[in-house]
């Protein structure tokens, strides 16, 4: 168990440092003003994964980590005020990117054994991938359009 702690601690301080860079690159929120928040959200992640482990049947970890985190930033809950606070720095976007970026690592490592499911998957997933871009390509046009943005 102190293993997989400290691997998930490795794994989500790495996380919070390209979130940091991300938030202060894409939203001008200095690091210093963000590291608050990102070491709250850390500690909520890795009491989430922590409670997973220790609590009997299999509920996702991501569930644990949901109900702390609103537990934590509850009106009535002691503190909650500057968990609030010092969260608010950290835009949401900023996280996604480094989440996205290691899903995007996992599946590449994995290719060989994609590829080995034959020839027609990976020409259907590159017709879903191709549209699911071009969709979402075809709405953003659509939507900004419509709010005059271009």
């Amino acid at each position: 168990m102190l293993k997989n702690i400290q691997e998930w601690t490795l794994l989500l301080t790495i996380f919070g440092i390209v979130s940091l860079f991300g938030n202060w690159i894409g939203y001008d929120v200095m690091p210093a003003t963000a590291i608050p928040g990102i070491i709250i959200l850390i500690l909520i992640c890795l009491a989430g994964l922590i409670i997973q482990k220790l609590m009997p049947g299999n509920i996702p970890s991501v569930a644990y980590i949901a109900i702390i985190g609103i537990i934590v930033s509850m009106p009535w809950m002691p503190g909650s005020d500057l968990v609030v606070q010092y969260t608010s720095d950290v835009n949401l976007l900023a996280l996604a990117t480094p989440i996205l970026a290691y899903a995007g690592i996992a599946i590449g490592r994995s290719w060989t054994d994609f590829a080995k499911l034959g020839w027609k998957t990976i020409v259907v997933a590159s017709f879903v991938l191709l549209g699911t871009f071009i969709g979402s390509a075809i709405i953003a046009e659509i939507v900004l359009r419509f709010q005059g943005i271009i």
